[in-house]
């Protein structure tokens, strides 16, 4: 999924460097020379990401990253300031109008990317979760969600750092505003961390015996830690691990000597992303206990689709970006109930949504349109990818039999599958009747194949 992001610099000759550099790395760019523009694009949902020149006239880069953040509309907008300033009183002064990194000049290319990709990861992230729980309060079965930040400060911090002075720094800054818990045992943190709702964890790559990229890596791997911000500190020459850790999925760093406003700056953005990410979570998940899932698969239903839906092409019309949804039918459905009865046809819809849901991204809307039919709605794919996909569905159901009857015998199944990439403008129930319609076309010509949508393939 390729990031739009907006370049906003006064000179020229920059914003042809930085465009390069990120076009380069298959990245949108949109540029602006000043901070009104960029508020304009902002203010109109034309990117995923800012990178901000500090020095600008008329308006500075710290006045227009305090507007986003003051705009409900562009709050959740990730920032990077991009300064030839490298005090640490200019990086605090930024932390507190909102940015969420920084870049200095000369802008080192390898940085440049990896914090990009890292804050573009982070935003898709928390646009998945904003449209699903909007869609839940569209559907009457959760209340709004309340958007705005809280102020980030309480709740429990674990500090992984065996250096006894630089962790008595981190304690002494944090403690009038956080619980802050030291452990210099990186085996014992990640069994700490598993078990104590921590709000951050940060870790120092300097620990002596330990690498503390691997303990990253494990805190992203275990599910209770999954969603924890982590925060590394590191040394002048760990850039290169620094750098690592980001494309791990490390939230953000420090770079010793620590300093204390920088510090608490740092972790209350962390802390307020967090409680945020989770509200929208909880939010979610309790629209997912409720009417919106099939108890059988579960699979979101033909309700949630229908409300979904609408969501996601709106804001593939808007972006230009392209999209495209699958009806997939069980083969021979009926013989299945009518030979080996209900309770068989229910086993078989669950390993088949099971299989299915290994194929299909987190992004992707899977649901169970009714009987043995599915539907997925795939956000920024065009046809010829769905039909990859959908290749890989049909041979991953027919590729070994289900197991029925508790695991005491075997069915083979197939299944036909029909794809349409959407045209714009179109309403939601045309995009899923062209699909329906080359489904049909799988079926007549012999089942457990996919077909495209005819209108989608000259179109593409």
């Amino acid at each position: 999924m390729t990031a739009r992001v907006l370049v906003v610099d006064d000179l020229l000759p920059n914003i042809k460097l930085l465009e390069a550099r990120l076009t380069a790395e298959y990245f949108d760019v949109v540029t602006a020379t000043n901070g009104f523009e960029a508020l304009k694009i902002c203010e109109r949902g034309e990117c995923d990401l800012v990178l901000l020149d500090v020095m600008m006239p008329g308006m500075d880069g710290f006045e227009v990253c305090r507007k986003l953040k003051a705009n409900p509309g562009t709050l959740h907008l990730p920032v990077i300031i991009v300064t030839a300033l490298d005090q640490t009183s200019d990086r605090v002064r930024g932390l507190e109008a909102g940015a969420d990194d920084f870049l200095t000049k000369p802008i080192d290319e390898i940085a440049l990317i990896a914090r990009v990709r890292s804050l573009a990861r982070l935003k898709t992230s928390v646009d998945e979760l904003r449209a699903r729980a909007e869609t839940s309060v569209a559907l009457g079965v959760t209340d709004a969600v309340d958007h705005r930040l809280d102020g980030g400060l309480g709740g429990k911090v674990l500090v992984v750092d065996d250096r006894v002075n630089s962790s008595e720094k981190i304690l002494s800054a944090l403690r009038d505003r956080y619980e802050v818990d030291i452990e210099p045992d990186p085996t014992e943190a990640l069994f700490r961390a598993t078990e104590t709702p921590y709000e951050l964890v940060m870790v120092s790559l300097g620990l002596a015996n330990y690498d503390g990229l691997r303990l990253c890596s494990q805190l992203r791997s275990v599910e209770r830690t999954r969603h924890t911000p982590i925060l590394m500190l590191s040394d002048i020459e760990d850039r290169a691990r620094v750098l690592r850790g980001l494309d791990l999925g490390v939230n953000d760093y420090l770079v010793r000597p620590i300093d204390s406003n920088e510090i608490i700056a740092r972790v209350r953005t962390q802390v307020r992303r967090k409680r945020y990410a989770d509200s929208l979570r909880s939010n979610v998940q309790a629209a997912m206990e409720m009417a919106v899932v099939d108890p059988l698969t579960g699979l979101n239903n033909r309700r949630y689709l229908q409300t979904h839906v609408v969501g996601l092409m709106e804001q593939s019309a808007q972006k230009g970006r392209p999209l495209s949804a699958m009806v997939l039918d069980i083969d021979h459905f009926k013989k299945v109930n009518d030979a080996h009865g209900h309770d068989v046809g229910d086993e078989i819809l669950k390993g088949f949504a099971s299989r299915v849901r290994r194929v299909v991204r987190g992004a992707d809307l899977l649901c169970r349109f009714g009987g043995e039919e599915f539907v997925i709605v795939m956000p920024e794919t065009r046809l010829s990818t769905a039909r990859l996909v959908a290749e890989r569905v049909r041979a991953r159901v027919a590729g070994s039999p289900f197991p029925i009857r508790g695991g005491a015998e075997t069915l083979t199944i197939t299944v036909s599958i029909g794809v349409a990439e959407s045209h714009g403008g179109e309403s939601p129930d045309a995009l899923i009747r062209r699909a329906d319609q080359a489904l049909y076309l799988s079926k007549s010509g012999g089942r457990n194949r996919v077909t495209v949508d005819g209108s989608s393939a000259a179109a593409a």
